[in-house]
C-alpha cells in the first residue's frame, strides 16, 4: 500500500496547494494531510482552515498540527526540529511518498523515508502563493476555490419590516466599499408569483433556498465584504404573519443565520413609510418589525441598530465594520 502525505499552512488554501494534494490522491492509495497551526499570522483559525480540506477532500486523512514547529528557513536547526517532530508524529505511518512544491521536500521525505516527490516547483502551472493572496484577496481570488473564499469574505445582512431602507443601505454600501450586494430575492420571486398578493407557505420556502443560492453565486465577486438584503429569519416571520405556520425547511434554516453572517444591522423604522402597492401598510411595518426584533432577541443574536438619515446609518455600518475581524480573539 502507498501513503503519500503532504503539509503546509494552507492560510489560505489555494489552487496550487490542491494540485499537490490532488497528485497524492492519484498517484497513491491513501493520503495524509497535515496542517499547521499559525498563531502568528493573522488568518482563519486552524479548525476554519482544516474544514477546507475535509470538505473538498473527504477522501484525504487530515490531521490537525497543534503543537509543530512554527519556524520557517532551511538552516540545520529549524530543519532538525521539523524533522524530529514528523518522525516522532508520523514515522510509525509508513509514509512512502512525500508530496511538495518547497525545497523542504527534500529534508522531510529522507526524514520519513519517503519518496521525494516535488510537484510544479517552479510555479508555472499556478504562479501564486498564500503571502500573495493575503496581500490581495480579491484580486487573486481565481487562485481559491469557492468554498475557500466565501471564508474569508464578511457577510453582513441588513434586517428590518418592509420599508426600513435595507436595499438603499446595502447598494450604497456596496459603491463605498466596492463590492457587491445581494438584493432580496423575495422581492423578485413575489412579483413573478403573487396571487392576490400572497405566497403560500412551500413558496416561502423556494424564496430561502434561491437566496441562499444567490448569495453563493455573489460572494464569488465579494471584495472583502458582501452586503445583504434580509435572510431566512425574515422569511421565516413572513410565513408565521400570513400563514401562522413554518415548514420545517425553513426553520432550518432560519436557525442556521447566526452561522451563516458574521454582522447584523437592524434597520429602524424612523423613516417614512414608502407606501407603494406591494405592502400591507405603515401597521403592519410595525408590527413585522417587533416580530424581528423578538426574534433577533431570542436567538441571543448580535445586532447594531441602523437609524436616522442614509448618511448617519452608513457611518454607523462603516464604523462598526472598520473594528470588526472575522476571526479576532
Amino acid at each position: 500500500m502507498t501513503i503519500g502525505m503532504t503539509l503546509g499552512k494552507y492560510a489560505p488554501l489555494h489552487l496550487g496547494h490542491q494540485y499537490v494534494i490532488e497528485r497524492s490522491l492519484a498517484e497513491t492509495d491513501h493520503t495524509i494531510v497535515m496542517i499547521y497551526d499559525s498563531p502568528e499570522l493573522d488568518i482563519p483559525p486552524l479548525q476554519v482552515r482544516s474544514q477546507w480540506l475535509r470538505d473538498l477532500y473527504p477522501m484525504a486523512e487530515v490531521i490537525e498540527v497543534w503543537d509543530g514547529p512554527t519556524e520557517v528557513g532551511l538552516t540545520p536547526e529549524i530543519t532538525e526540529r521539523h524533522d524530529e517532530y514528523l518522525k516522532r508524529r508520523m514515522g510509525d505511518r509508513g509514509i512512502t511518498h512525500f508530496y511538495s512544491s518547497e525545497p523542504y521536500g527534500s529534508h522531510v521525505s529522507l526524514a520519513l523515508g519517503a519518496i521525494d516527490r516535488r510537484v510544479d516547483v517552479d510555479r508555472e502551472r499556478f504562479p501564486i502563493s498564500g503571502t500573495e493572496i493575503r496581500k490581495n484577496l480579491f484580486a487573486n481570488r481565481h487562485f481559491l476555490s469557492p468554498r475557500v473564499y466565501r471564508d474569508l469574505i464578511t457577510q453582513v445582512v441588513f434586517l428590518g419590516a418592509p420599508s426600513t431602507g435595507k436595499t438603499t443601505i446595502a447598494a450604497e454600501l456596496a459603491k463605498r466599499f466596492n463590492t457587491v450586494w445581494m438584493p432580496e430575492y423575495g422581492r423578485e420571486y413575489w412579483e413573478s408569483h403573487q396571487v392576490e398578493r400572497r405566497l403560500t407557505p412551500v413558496q416561502l420556502v423556494e424564496i430561502a433556498l434561491g437566496h441562499r443560492d444567490r448569495e453563493e453565486e455573489w460572494i464569488k465577486d465579494a471584495n472583502r465584504f458582501l452586503f445583504i438584503d434580509t435572510d431566512a429569519t425574515t422569511t421565516m416571520q413572513f410565513s408565521l404573519y400570513y400563514h401562522e405556520v413554518v415548514s420545517a425547511d425553513l426553520i432550518r434554516m432560519a436557525d442556521e443565520a447566526h452561522r451563516r453572517y458574521d454582522v447584523v444591522f437592524l434597520c429602524d423604522t424612523d423613516i417614512p413609510y414608502d407606501d407603494t402597492w406591494d405592502r400591507s401598510g405603515e401597521v403592519s411595518r410595525e408590527v413585522m418589525q417587533r416580530r424581528i426584533v423578538g426574534d433577533l432577541l431570542s436567538r441571543k443574536r448580535p445586532f447594531h441598530v441602523l437609524s436616522g438619515s442614509l448618511d448617519a446609518r452608513c457611518e454607523k455600518v462603516e464604523k462598526v465594520l472598520q473594528h470588526f475581524k472575522k476571526f479576532a480573539v
